[in-house]
């Protein structure tokens, strides 16, 4: 009788074996890591800049002029007789002069 000689498979080698891990991560760094942590130091840098008078919008929609700043809210005024006092977290933009074109 002929022993049966099975040839010897190669095993992928660790770098192909990681390669699709590594090019997961690297998708996700550059997709939504980059651009969230981007867009969080313009907000941190926009609040910590902002100064009375700054026509802000806030993340709920409301637009108003900056008329006090305290060390965790922000006093807008809203209409001559109306102000609020909101979080310096809820701002999210300073308002667009008229015909400034926007950034997309």
């Amino acid at each position: 009788m002929v022993p049966l000689v099975f040839a010897q498979q190669d095993q992928p080698s660790a770098l192909v074996t990681l390669l699709p891990i590594v090019l997961l991560v690297l998708i996700f760094y550059f997709l939504l890591y980059r651009p969230t942590r981007k867009r969080q130091k313009y907000l941190e840098a926009l609040v910590a800049s902002l100064k009375n008078g700054d026509k802000v919008i806030t993340n709920g929609g409301i637009y108003g002029t900056v008329a006090g700043i305290k060390d965790h809210t922000v006093l807008l005024k809203i209409s001559d007789q109306s102000k609020i006092e909101v979080a310096k977290s809820a701002i999210a933009a300073l308002q667009q002069p008229p015909g400034a074109e926007t950034k997309s």
